[in-house]
């Protein structure tokens, strides 16, 4: 399958730079099978049923973008130069794997200043990735990061506004407690308190899961093919307390549906082998594109996603190519906001 029958084409001012205030406010397309409207994010609970499970992603997003200098002795002086990394993965107490730009200037021993925050190039991989080891580990680099970093803004707002005060709160949802992410799981920063009692109201169950998010979020995908794609991996967990809860909505004749592919790709990962959604610990690189056949999911709250990616062949595989295109015309037409503070869709590829 070729990678161009995802592409679409957007207005560049449908992206949207903030988000919308308060975080229910935001639009809402649902799609229940063949029918389609369009409602806002405070309605959610009327589309969705007593004992309906909802699963959040309880990742928390770490200052991870560091901007900093490169210091090397040359004889003239051209020792010095700007640099930039953003943190990915923590390989020891002391050791990070990160994206750093421009990779040409870095070789492996350099030396690099963070604002104050040491660190050497540790190695350098075959695909622009490096590792960093800083000059203090475990609890003191936590808070040298939350000291010197800054939120991770994905390339298409960070490209067009630096991160500021704001994004601290923004890019961050009321569930967020185990930091290891460098980008949101966006589909649940709509959520706030008072959706949150609402669903409660309703009768609407509410689990967590973890998956750390990692940069690959925001890489395009290369080859023409999807079948080309090398998926990037992830950490995640699920716990006993989350699969007791997708289980008993099985068992109840409840509906599972994931709050952003995030927490779906973790859910489908635990069930690939089983059918059944089982307690989940490591790394998935899953892949889900048209032709994946679903075994733990009934539907997927998500926002808009990038064209060509991985996330628009997710969201075709649950509901169809032709059926996703139509909806990403008609959240086009209709003026929806895009991305990752842009608006939601629900999706449902079967009616209730």
């Amino acid at each position: 399958m070729r990678v161009d029958e995802f592409d679409f084409e957007l207005p560049e001012e449908l992206i949207a730079l903030r988000p919308a205030r308060p975080r229910r406010a935001a639009r809402l397309l649902v799609a229940e099978a063949a029918r389609t409207a369009d409602a806002t994010v405070e309605a959610l609970p009327d589309f969705l049923c007593p004992g309906d499970l909802l699963v959040f992603n309880d990742t928390k997003v770490i200052p991870a973008r560091l901007f900093g200098v490169r210091r090397r002795e040359t004889r003239d002086g051209s020792g010095a130069a700007k640099v930039e990394a953003i943190l990915l993965k923590r390989l020891g107490e002391d050791l990070w794997e990160a994206l750093a730009r421009p990779i040409r200037r870095l070789r492996e021993g350099d030396a690099l200043d963070f604002a104050g925050l040491g660190a050497t190039v540790a190695w350098i991989g075959a695909g622009g990735e490096v590792a960093l080891r800083f000059d203090r580990g475990e609890a003191a680099l936590d808070a040298a990061i939350a000291e010197t970093g800054v939120t991770p803004l994905p390339p298409y707002i960070a490209g067009k506004r630096p991160a500021d005060a704001e994004d601290v709160a923004d890019y961050q949802t009321i569930f967020a407690e185990r930091p290891g992410s460098v980008a949101a799981p966006t589909a649940a920063l709509h959520f706030d308190e008072a959706l949150i009692a609402a669903l409660e109201a309703r009768g609407v169950r509410m689990t967590r899961l973890t998956l750390h998010v990692g940069a690959g979020t925001f890489l395009p995908v290369k080859s023409e093919t999807v079948e080309g794609h090398r998926m990037h991996a992830e950490w995640g967990e699920i716990g006993a307390a989350a699969a007791e809860a997708v289980a008993e909505t099985r068992a109840e004749g409840g509906r599972v549906i994931a709050v952003g592919t995030t927490s779906l790709r973790l859910l489908e990962t635990s069930a690939r082998e089983t059918g059944a959604v089982a307690p989940w610990r490591g790394e998935t690189d899953i892949f889900i594109a048209p032709g994946f056949a679903f075994r733990a999911v009934d539907g997927l709250m998500t926002n808009f996603h990038l064209p060509r990616s991985t996330l628009m062949m997710l969201v075709s595989a649950l509901m169809g190519v032709e059926r996703i295109r139509a909806l990403y015309a008609h959240a086009i037409a209709a003026r929806y906001r895009f991305y990752s503070y842009g608006d939601a869709s629900l999706l449902l590829p079967r009616a209730d």
